[in-house]
């Protein structure tokens, strides 16, 4: 069986990668999203949420398997048996970073990394910047699928 991760915070999951997500499962048996936790980083939605909005937004793919993790992906792959680790690029400062990583997981574990490109109509979407701009009152709806749309207002809404 054919599996990869595509790994991340997704605080929210966006339709970028949602595109990225969809594009792998057509490509692999099983695509994992594996949601970091991260302790020291501050997030809007718990590492709980954003499992549960990712898995209903995925929930039309029967080969996606949504689950959480904490450490290094590297880790997460050894412990599911999983030989790549898909990631999207935006642009070319986001293949920077994302080399060195990738050079680092195969060095250290063997993993490799597999690089696709974004859609264009998603290259500038990122979940901080949808954050940002649902707080001041932007319309997001185009960049997030439904039931994120819903919790990231209602969250927003909060006291």
């Amino acid at each position: 069986m054919r599996r990869v991760v595509c790994p991340g915070s997704f605080d929210p999951v966006t339709n970028g990668h949602l595109d990225i997500i969809s594009r792998a499962a057509q490509l692999y048996d099983e695509v994992v999203v594996a949601v970091a936790q991260n302790p020291s980083k501050t997030t809007l939605f718990t590492v709980a949420e954003r499992v549960e909005l990712i898995r209903e937004a995925t929930k039309r793919y029967d080969n996606v398997r949504v689950d959480r993790f904490e450490g290094l992906t590297v880790d997460f792959c050894r412990d599911n048996d999983i030989s790549a680790i898909i990631k999207g690029l935006r642009a070319v400062s986001d293949f920077d970073y994302e080399m060195q990583m990738a050079q680092m997981n195969y060095n250290q574990a063997g993993v490799e990394t597999l690089f696709m490109t974004t859609n264009p109509l998603y290259a500038f979407l990122s979940s901080s910047l949808v954050k940002d701009f649902a707080k001041f009152g932007g319309d997001v709806s185009g960049l997030v699928p439904a039931n994120v749309l819903e919790r990231l207002s209602s969250r927003l809404a909060e006291p």
